[in-house]
């Protein structure tokens, strides 16, 4: 099958290479030195998916009509792939792979014509230079739709990427959007003090600000009437139990998602978009939970500080040390 990704960075470099690995003809976009490596050398992956070089069309757009189409961009560009793509796009399905809780409306909106289809994807990988694309953490995806798990496109997206990265399809995709959410509570404090996740989770200080803006996710969720999606062995019960939970438990959650994500460092994806000097998506991670929080009769302090602090990283590229992190984090 033709396929189209917009974006072929961590993620949708990770997909474009697995794909092509199985047969498929890929087309994919990217940018920059990014972009000129994969054309003239192919894309790079490595680590938990094996070692594998992909021998894909690469360009800034694309330049044919594909079958299936999947966006894997950063959110700050998706709307703009979709549009800029959006004559190659009509009347197929397309696979919109985003954090936060709107990759299906923006989808629909850029893309009326298309069956569009949510995805939120597991893996741990990171775009560790141009044209390599290294996996710390191999794992699977979960697909869904406005219209639930028979919605338009779900049966063709499984069946394509399933023999490839193992697929489970989402009663309720916006309850699994809330838990993803939860889980990339994880990516700020790495990105504001410039360490990986798993030596974040290793100092007990930021370890426990990481748990706390957890919890305020949860608790945004839980008063907003949110039913929590079953995604990376979390289900509503556990997370409902977490949000509560003395802070002593709640840590446990941040070890585990750590520990999943094996030895070898992991950046995070707020610090690898601060890294290559990009616009992160915290805005739609940690600003969301802080957004919807009062609108909940919740607070949210933690991630209320925790957005501003990265957008003053992205402003000044200076990170702070855990010590002082945990001086600017309201108490």
């Amino acid at each position: 099958m033709r396929i189209g990704v917009l974006g072929a960075g961590a993620v949708g470099g990770t997909i474009a290479a697995l794909l092509e690995r199985a047969g498929h003809e890929v087309d994919v976009t990217a940018r920059g030195p990014h972009l000129r490596v994969i054309q003239d050398r192919g894309l790079h992956l490595v680590g938990g998916y094996g070692d594998h070089v992909a021998r894909v069309a690469a360009a800034e757009r694309l330049g044919r009509p594909p079958e299936l189409a999947i966006v894997a961009t950063k959110i700050a560009d998706a709307r703009d792939a979709m549009t800029e793509n959006a004559g190659w796009l009509r009347g197929i399905p397309v696979l919109v792979v985003q954090n936060g809780l709107a990759a299906i409306t923006m989808g629909v909106e850029c893309l009326p014509r298309s069956q569009v289809v949510g995805g939120l994807a597991l893996a741990a990988a990171s775009l560790t230079e141009p044209g390599l694309v290294t996996v710390t953490s191999a794992a699977g995806m979960q697909i869904g739709s406005a219209d639930g798990p028979a919605g338009a496109g779900i049966a063709l997206v499984r069946d394509v990427l399933d023999p490839v990265v193992p697929v489970t399809v989402a009663d309720d995709f916006l309850g699994a959007q809330w838990t993803k959410l939860v889980i990339n509570g994880i990516n700020a404090v790495p990105a504001i003090t410039g360490l990986s996740v798993q030596a974040v989770i290793a100092e007990p200080v930021l370890r426990r600000i990481v748990a706390r803006a957890m919890q305020e996710t949860v608790r945004t969720g839980l008063a907003r009437g949110v039913t929590f999606g079953r995604l990376g062995g979390l289900t509503h019960r556990r997370l409902r139990l977490f949000a509560s939970a003395p802070l002593p438990l709640a840590e446990r959650l941040p070890v585990s998602l750590a520990r999943n994500m094996g030895q070898v460092p992991n950046p995070g994806s707020t610090l690898q978009s601060i890294r290559r000097n990009r616009p992160t998506e915290v805005d739609h991670l940690n600003g969301a939970v802080s957004a919807l929080a009062p609108g909940a009769g919740v607070d949210a302090p933690v991630n209320a500080a925790l957005a501003q602090l990265v957008h003053g990283l992205e402003a000044s590229g200076r990170h702070v040390s855990p010590a002082e992190l945990a001086r600017l984090i309201p108490r």
